[in-house]
């Protein structure tokens, strides 16, 4: 077992849902800020012992890159605000007007909450190995399984690939002046990454990888497409919620929990009748076990103040909104919870 897999897989994944959750339920500056810096602490703990951070800090270099570059091209093209920083000529197309800082503040904001929700993806796929993430997907949907692994892998195998290939014809002499000198670079790249997804696919065929399900009766067909698609309903119910019955907090809860606990029993009855052999079974530690609890922890704060203090969760910077940004103790307390994994991790 590598040194990054550390923590059970299933801790990890509560981890991530709980560092997930402020990203996509508020464009708050401080939360975001604040959840982009815990996440931070454990991407640059992890990365003393992984040579994949590497490749996923390059990643997320570049998302922070399209960042940047987006907070302009919003401040530019949206001219709404009351607080005026300075004005283009009127004859400028598209960008002529006032550029407000409202405008501003809502291009921050946006790639605020992607960067901090890549970041945290990023600390995902570094901690947890493709092989366990295979090993966690359902046995009836291992097609799908198939498919995700080759898509986890492109990514920081691309990365890993280009670094070797432009160090090998840097040494040859190779300097790219050009966008034909990327030629050189570009083919090997892309015949490698396909050779290895390849590789992938085929090595878990081999094995076996999703077994054969064991034949179900026509009652129980049914029965599973009734739980599917009353779990799928409840939660669609439940989003639409969010935004229809914002007065009945609680009501759009029992939906979403409903509907999850229905498509979760509906995933693990078809995956039981599956045969799978497992060589080597996750043990539970008393370390994933207080990872697990904490995640649980943060994230119910959140999902609590969603359906009672959904006020805590707005940020607008337009009018009739106010652009500076207001800060709960009790969330920012359940963002520093995400620093867990980083203060449990075992000495190197």
């Amino acid at each position: 077992m590598s040194s990054t897999n550390t923590f059970h897989p299933y801790a990890w994944c509560a981890w991530l849902a709980a560092a997930a959750l402020p990203a996509l339920l508020t464009r708050n500056p401080l939360y975001l800020s604040l959840t982009l810096l815990a996440v931070g602490v454990v991407y640059g703990a992890l990365g003393k012992r992984s040579a994949l951070a590497r490749n996923w800090g390059a990643f997320v270099r570049f998302s922070a890159f399209l960042w940047l570059l987006t907070i302009p091209f919003i401040a530019l093209l949206n001219h709404h605000g009351t607080i005026v920083l300075f004005r283009l000529p009127a004859t400028w197309p598209l960008i002529g007007g006032p550029v407000t800082l409202e405008a501003l503040l809502y291009g921050l904001t946006g790639g605020l909450a992607l960067v901090t929700l890549l970041m945290a993806f990023a600390v995902f796929n570094v901690a947890v190995d493709q092989a366990r993430l295979l090993r966690m997907t359902p046995g009836f949907i291992y097609q799908a399984g198939v498919v995700a692994g080759i898509a986890v892998a492109f990514v920081p195998q691309m990365v890993t690939t280009w670094s070797a290939i432009r160090e090998a014809q840097q040494v040859r002499g190779h300097q790219v002046r050009g966008v034909r000198d990327l030629l050189p670079l570009l083919m090997p790249l892309l015949v490698t990454a396909l050779e290895r997804a390849m590789q992938l696919a085929e090595s878990m065929e081999a094995r076996g990888f999703g077994g054969q399900m064991l034949a179900a009766t026509t009652v129980e067909r049914q029965r599973n497409q009734l739980i599917l698609l009353a779990g799928l309903g409840a939660l669609g119910a439940g989003v639409a919620g969010l935004g229809f019955w914002t007065d009945r907090p609680w009501l759009v809860g029992v939906l979403l929990a409903g509907g999850g606990a229905l498509l979760i029993w509906s995933f693990w009855d078809q995956g039981r009748r599956v045969r799978r052999s497992r060589y080597q079974r996750w043990l539970w530690s008393r370390v994933d076990r207080i990872v697990l609890v904490i995640s649980l922890i943060a994230a119910g704060i959140w999902i609590l103040a969603m359906l009672t203090q959904a006020d805590w969760l707005l940020y607008y910077p337009y009018p009739p909104y106010s652009p500076w940004p207001t800060f709960e103790p009790v969330l920012g307390f359940a963002i520093l919870l995400l620093v867990a994994p980083a203060l449990a991790l075992p000495p190197r």
